[in-house]
């Protein structure tokens, strides 16, 4: 798949384009209905399937003060939406100048003239151009007049309600990643690279990988059972113990990632090591000393193995 940054809006001459558009933050199952839809209108008529986001987030323009953390990063985010089966990923840089575009501007000069647009699925909620005016029922308008198909998409509905980046947020907030891995319909991941740190796992016999973790949003404080593999090695992923935290018995401070690779000794500095998380064990917790906290470290590693089924 082919990632484009739309920097200039002259068109891309892609033959009958099928577009997805929205900002796809985690490309969770609702967003994979709508990339469905256009992958599978571009495949039946020949043409190409392309799904258009936006990046910053509008929300980081308009309301930074506001804006939520991100649950990807537009690398990951390129990943997923190819393993869709997406042809192009088209990335518009979203401005204070686009937003004030009208419906009918941005429908003819990003939709119809970059893009080469002959069907666009949206949300059903979907909202663009000045003021948020545009919906679909204004995109099924503009469609009719420039010459494309409009698709509205219905949420689509888990655990009681539509399933949207806020709901998984939410629930990684309270170390739910049984709600998100719902929501996603796979394991919420975080991908990062080996750093020193200050050593004390190796020295009570426990060593850990300490990840710079790339993505904004990571679970909530607590240890878990997931699965980690070296990004870029072609071997199956290994279970791991990962705590998520401040580390309060040794006076807290910001919050660290922190992966305990099970009967692994190799070398993990300078790797780029990608988690994901299949179940939380249990909450972070203040211990009396560090003989009670390696007590149940060791206890944690036991129940990641039964978690994770591994030997």
């Amino acid at each position: 798949m082919e990632v484009v940054r739309l920097d200039s809006l002259e068109p891309r001459g892609w033959p009958d384009a099928a577009l997805a558009v929205g900002n796809f933050d985690g490309v969770h199952r609702g967003h994979q209905a709508l990339v469905a839809l256009a992958v599978r209108d571009a495949r039946g008529a020949g043409g190409t399937s392309v799904v258009l986001t936006f990046e910053p987030h509008p929300s980081r323009v308009l309301s930074p003060d506001r804006a939520p953390a991100s649950l990807m990063t537009v690398g990951q985010k390129a990943e997923i939406l190819a393993g869709l089966g997406v042809d192009r990923l088209a990335v518009l840089p979203f401005t204070v100048e686009l937003s004030r575009r009208e419906p009918e501007d941005f429908a003819r000069d990003v939709l119809q003239r970059a893009l080469g647009a002959r069907v666009v699925v949206v949300g059903a909620s979907f909202r663009f151009g000045r003021g948020r005016t545009g919906d679909l029922a204004t995109l099924r308008r503009l469609g009719d007049a420039l010459g494309f198909r409009v698709h509205g998409q219905r949420p689509v509905i888990a655990r009681g309600g539509p399933i949207s980046s806020t709901r998984i947020r939410e629930a990684l907030s309270r170390g739910d990643v049984g709600a998100a891995r719902d929501f996603l319909g796979r394991r919420f991941f975080a991908d990062g690279v080996v750093v020193k740190g200050e050593g004390r796992g190796r020295r009570i016999g426990i060593p850990t990988a300490n990840l710079d973790v790339v993505n904004e949003t990571v679970p909530g404080g607590g240890v878990y059972a997931c699965w980690c593999r070296v990004l870029g090695e072609d071997v199956p992923p290994r279970p791991a113990a990962v705590n998520v935290g401040r580390r309060p018995t040794f006076g807290g401070g910001v919050t660290t990632v922190e992966a305990h690779v099970l009967d692994y000794d190799g070398d993990l500095y300078g790797r780029t090591l990608r988690l994901e998380f299949e179940d939380r064990l249990r909450e972070e917790r203040t211990f009396p000393g560090a003989e009670a906290l390696v007590a149940q470290i060791r206890s944690d590693i036991g129940e990641a193995r039964r978690v994770l089924r591994a030997p």
